[in-house]
């Protein structure tokens, strides 16, 4: 909806442009003088006033030009925060003159709303993959880096090539760059000729003892060299760094979900997992979350924080974000609600209860196996009951799920209650099964119900087994198959759903130390557990 605005109700919101041009505003300020805002800003409704999205440069030359009365030209949005920061990045690139390195902070978030899908987040931007990167690759680069950039003290390529060094070296660096003036060409030419330290490498440097790319056996050999302990093969030194990277990450596949190795420009696709502060998300939903298929830990491959691990990490910040929304809506509804109990009676409420709002994503691996649970399960309930069968096969052919029961495997039955083969005239068929008994009729409607347990639609299937209130205690218990599947965080947050650390006591914290197939033994073997008395919310319909 487009109407007009008197700037003393728009308050300015998050603008990834940081840095406006002098000249630039000098000319749009005459231009507005002279003819008034002629395209309208981007705003949202805030309470009784709107927030700008887009057009800050428009309602600063508007303000200075004018005053606070000015009605401005805009167009009202209903936006979520998402996408109020995508519009004002994209509204930005699209004018141009924009700071990479606010381009690049603003692409940042939005990889990190589409949970690291760089190609999602090229195609939303209007950028190709390669432009992307090389954006997102600035956020390496130091802050003084980016001040100069912003300045255009330096260039694009300047900065492009500082990124992929430490920032201690980027800062060592760049005074040098400012006062020589050194061409983008220049400093390409230093830092191939720069070494990397096999002090900083985390691999193993075992085979770089009698290496001739060792600057330390350089030193034997030459009267002028680089300084000891350098590796001169910049290919080699990478793909030992990326190998160690992945066996460290390898490491760590037995205790979480995901483990991700984060480069230059991944920063906003994780947050850190926390029950309580200002970012946290309640102790319940944070327990929870360990068995989430978005937990994990990263793995840093920046140059400052080579090969550092980053424990409990959450990879969806726009989920981590609505549970910490959630908790503190929660929350605030109730002290609401006891302001309102306090206010209308003399007794005092001691405390406000903390109100958990808990969901997880759930692994693939774990529902391909809980499904399989159902299935079992539905089909065994309905093989000892012909008359129950019998309903439920005609409530299956009623909602068009007739087509998941397997006819060849239905003849081999035939078959072999029969003796007979069945064929694919259907008068034939008719004939064949009127000559058979009511006992083989009736293990055949128990067969046909049961076949379609094989392939029906999970969400059928779960109707079925909640109308069928089907007691899961019968036919599943925690076992190695179940455990096998799960990574240490997902089995300690089941172990605790089931009473299991309760059971184990002042040890069960110990017991996660262990590696997972130790773990899962000793789990098993804990004496006077029933574990099939309580049903994990993981395998529940």
């Amino acid at each position: 909806m487009q109407s007009t605005i008197p700037l003393s109700r728009i308050i300015k919101g998050k603008n990834p442009r940081t840095e406006f041009n002098e000249n630039d505003m000098e000319s749009l300020l005459a231009s507005v003088k002279a003819q008034g805002i002629l395209q309208p800003i981007l705003v949202r409704p805030h309470g009784n006033d709107y927030e700008l999205v887009a057009g800050e440069r428009r309602y600063r030359a508007a303000l200075m030009a004018f005053g606070q009365d000015y009605e401005i030209p805009a167009l009202i949005r209903e936006m979520t925060d998402a996408e109020a920061s995508e519009a004002a990045l994209v509204e930005n690139i699209q004018r141009s003159n924009m700071s990479p390195t606010e381009e690049a902070v603003a692409a940042s978030e939005i990889v990190g709303r589409l949970n690291g899908d760089r190609d999602e987040a090229a195609l939303c931007l209007g950028w190709s993959r390669t432009t992307l990167d090389k954006r997102l690759a600035l956020m390496n680069c130091s802050t003084t880096v980016r001040t100069a950039l912003n300045k255009r003290e330096i260039l694009l390529g300047h900065a492009e090539l500082l990124a992929a060094l430490a920032q201690t070296s980027q800062d060592k660096i760049l005074p040098i760059i400012i006062s020589e003036k050194k061409s983008v060409a220049e400093l390409k030419n230093i830092i191939e000729q720069a070494a990397s330290k096999l002090e900083a490498a985390i691999f193993d440097k075992k085979d770089c003892t009698g290496c001739q790319h060792n600057s330390s056996v350089q030193t034997s050999m030459f009267a002028e060299c680089i300084t000891e302990g350098s590796c001169t093969n910049p290919s080699c030194f990478k793909a030992k760094t990326d190998n160690a990277l992945a066996l460290l990450a390898d490491s760590l596949k037995e205790e979480y979900p995901v483990i991700r190795i984060i480069r230059a420009g991944d920063n906003s696709t994780l947050v850190k997992l926390e029950a309580d502060g200002e970012g946290g998300v309640g102790e319940a939903q944070a327990t929870a979350c360990r068995s989430c298929a978005n937990f994990g830990a990263a793995i840093s491959a920046l140059p400052q924080a080579m090969g550092k691990v980053y424990k409990n990490r959450c990879f969806d910040p726009g989920c981590n974000a609505n549970k910490v929304a959630a908790r503190i809506t929660a929350e605030k509804q109730s002290i609401e609600s006891v302001a309102t109990v306090e206010s209308s009676t003399a007794k005092p409420i001691a405390e406000v209860k903390k109100v958990d709002v808990v969901s997880v994503a759930e692994s693939d691996r774990i529902k391909a196996y809980r499904e399989k649970v159902w299935r079992n399960a539905m089909k065994k309930e309905i093989m000892q009951s012909p008359a129950l069968s019998s309903q439920y096969l005609i409530a299956i052919c009623l909602n068009g799920s007739a087509r998941h029961i397997d006819s060849n495997a239905l003849g081999k039955a035939f078959k072999k209650l029969t003796g007979k083969d069945s064929q694919l005239s259907l008068d034939v068929n008719a004939k064949l099964v009127s000559e058979v008994t009511p006992e083989v009729l009736g293990t055949l409607s128990m067969l046909l119900a049961a076949s379609a347990m094989e392939q029906i639609d999970v969400s059928y299937l779960r109707q079925l087994a909640t109308y069928h209130k089907l007691d899961l205690t019968k036919y599943w218990a925690l076992d190695k198959e179940f455990l096998d599947l799960l990574t240490k965080s997902e089995i300690e947050f089941i172990a605790k759903e089931i009473g299991l650390d309760k059971a184990i006591g002042d040890d069960f914290k110990k017991l996660f130390s262990e590696k997972k197939a130790d773990l899962i033994e000793k789990l098993l073997s804990i004496k006077d557990v029933d574990f099939s008395a309580v049903i994990p919310s993981s395998i529940k319909y």
